[in-house]
């Protein structure tokens, strides 16, 4: 199963590579002259010493000859070295920036769902430790494996032409080699898979602690945060020691069989040479070429760790890559149109959980202009809603139109585009307070922009920051606070002017001297648009033109604030406990 695993990742990985083709020959074609020149400078290393080694027979244009094919090898083998060096260090980064961008280009094709069951900071991680993982490897393939692979077989070639005995002697060592490495390489496989994941794990508690830093400190999880970090770096520390000792354990060995091979190769070349006629020269060349020949075996060894981790980090790589995907649009899927606004949830049934039905029998109906507030308690179903109607989940069951169109056969982008969403968590990405804003609205006039910020009550604050819409927004927001950071998503939307909103507790970190103005300037923007306010604060929906009250993914009430509050229901119970306990 490690080997299958082992043999796709490779298989993929070199697909992925073939996209280098050209720039991969070059650099295995340099690898190649490097190590051919190698083997023959250790070719004429023994020529030069038969040249000198007779006493009074020192044939000086010989040696010249000799000395200046010696010193163009060594010239060749510097400069394509260099070659290599340069040209696979680019083969890996390119692969590696490839294995980004696929995987980035991934993200944007995986369902929500995907996010809420996985840790952020190990998805971040197969984007920064792992494609780093796999170039590192990949560098030191091209540089050590591939031109080992030509070391050996050209001073195979050559060694069989000077002496086919001592040669064998050499052969003899290298099984020996082979049988550690393979040996280790299934012990170890699993272990260094272990290690990425826990490499993975400790980068998405670092995030999520350092993301959320002061409600650590606000809830005094200092202590215990420590503590749950040493538990996942010990993980770590004992899956990164289990695997690297084994890997750790090739390259004395193997370095072992090459010191008993070059003093078998002395042994018998000093034999041969007394008793033979050997020439000095070939026994230096063969003393030269027992190192050269065992080299890659030993470097193989030594870099066995890497490539095991790199095996491991492709592993979770293409996981991720092979992960399904969102169902796409159907063939004939339409635009949105010119949009109404009218939304219809008929017989809508939804779970997460196929053993837990959350959401059984939903309908309701928003003409075109309605302002629809959704309140119940947490886990009601209120913000699984929302969800479904922005197709971030499919229904389970019956169906959603809107304008009368079943949001199925509508293109994705084009239904969300239909919307404006301002959400209970802020999103600001690093960049301008003006660039955060027109990310709704690009085309907007500077005019349009402060008019959407004055109606956003966000103008005033901007405007008395250091650097006014052009002051920089760093860390997602951490220079303003949470109250800033709402009113500039609010100003977002507001500048997009979509045709149908939602609001998921777009309220929630403002004052309330603020929100009134916000509730103000949102009944401007919702004037003429069907409008979907998800709200704990009953405040925030008094006005809306129906209330639908939820409980277990069931509407359980509806009607307006007046009339639900007359019923002395659910609605009623939970109005009084927010405004008459006081």
């Amino acid at each position: 199963m490690v080997k299958s695993k082992k043999q796709t990742a490779f298989k993929k990985l070199l697909r992925l590579i073939s996209g280098s083709g050209i720039l991969l020959a070059v650099t295995l074609l340099c690898a190649a002259v490097t190590s051919i020149a190698s083997v023959l400078t250790t070719l004429y290393i023994g020529k030069t010493i038969d040249i000198v080694a007779g006493e009074g027979n020192v044939d000086f244009g010989g040696l010249a000859k000799a000395l200046i094919i010696l010193a163009v090898l060594y010239g060749l083998f510097s400069v394509f070295q260099w070659f290599v060096s340069v040209l696979a260090n680019k083969l890996a980064y390119k692969t590696s920036m490839d294995l980004r961008l696929k995987l980035f280009s991934k993200l944007g094709r995986l369902p929500v769902s995907y996010f809420d069951s996985h840790r952020h900071g190990d998805i971040v991680s197969r984007f920064t430790n792992d494609a780093d993982s796999v170039s590192d490897a990949l560098s030191l393939t091209v540089t050590s494996l591939f031109p080992g692979l030509v070391t050996v077989l050209s001073a195979l070639i050559i060694m069989l032409g000077l002496d086919v005995g001592i040669t064998l002697v050499i052969l003899l060592a290298t099984p020996f080699c082979f049988i550690v490495a393979y040996l280790v390489a299934r012990f170890s496989q699993k272990t260094f898979k272990r290690q990425q994941e826990a490499v993975g794990s400790l980068s998405a508690f670092v995030s999520e602690i350092v993301g959320n830093e002061k409600v650590v400190k606000a809830l005094g999880y200092e202590e215990k945060s420590v503590g749950r970090f040493k538990e996942i770096n010990a993980a770590l520390y004992k899956a990164g020691k289990t695997a690297h000792f084994a890997s750790a354990i090739v390259n004395p060995v193997t370095r072992f069989v090459d010191h008993t091979s070059y003093m078998l190769v002395g042994v018998i070349g000093g034999i041969s040479a007394a008793a033979y006629g050997i020439s000095a020269g070939t026994v230096s060349s063969f003393l030269i070429y027992s190192a050269q020949f065992s080299k890659p075996f030993n470097e193989m060894s030594s870099i066995m760790g890497n490539i095991q981790t790199a095996f491991a980090a492709l592993d979770r790589i293409f996981e991720l890559l092979g992960e399904e995907e969102e169902t796409g649009d159907a063939p004939d899927a339409s635009e949105l149109g010119e949009v109404r606004g009218e939304i219809k949830f008929d017989n809508v049934g939804f779970s997460y959980d196929p053993a837990r039905p959350l959401i059984e029998g939903l309908s309701l109906f928003a003409a075109p202009g309605n302002v629809i507030a959704i309140v119940g308690p947490t886990g009601a179903g209120k913000t699984t809603i929302v969800n479904l109607l922005m197709r971030f989940y499919e229904t389970g069951g019956g169906r959603i139109t809107v304008d009368g169109t079943d949001i199925r056969d509508i293109r994705r982008d084009a239904l969300r585009s239909g919307f404006g969403m301002v959400l209970q968590d802020t999103w600001l990405f690093d960049g301008t307070v003006r660039e955060n804003i027109m990310y709704g609205n690009p085309g907007a006039s500077e005019r349009e922009l402060l008019t959407a910020c004055e109606n956003a009550q966000a103008h005033s604050f901007i405007k008395n920051l250091p650097d006014g819409y052009d002051a920089v927004i760093t860390g997602g927001g951490e220079n303003l606070s949470n109250g800033q950071k709402q009113l500039i998503t609010i100003a977002r939307v507001m500048l997009a002017n979509p045709r149908m909103l939602i609001l998921d507790e777009a309220t929630s970190s403002i004052d309330t001297l603020t929100e009134i103005w916000v509730q103000r300037a949102f009944g401007k923007l919702m004037e003429g648009r069907t409008s979907f306010i998800i709200a704990h604060r009953l405040s925030t929906v008094v006005s809306a033109d129906l209330i639908l009250v939820l409980e277990g993914g069931r509407i359980v009430e509806t009607g307006t604030h007046r009339e639900l509050l007359r019923a002395k229901g659910f609605y009623s119970e939970i109005y009084r406990s927010q405004f008459e306990q006081l």
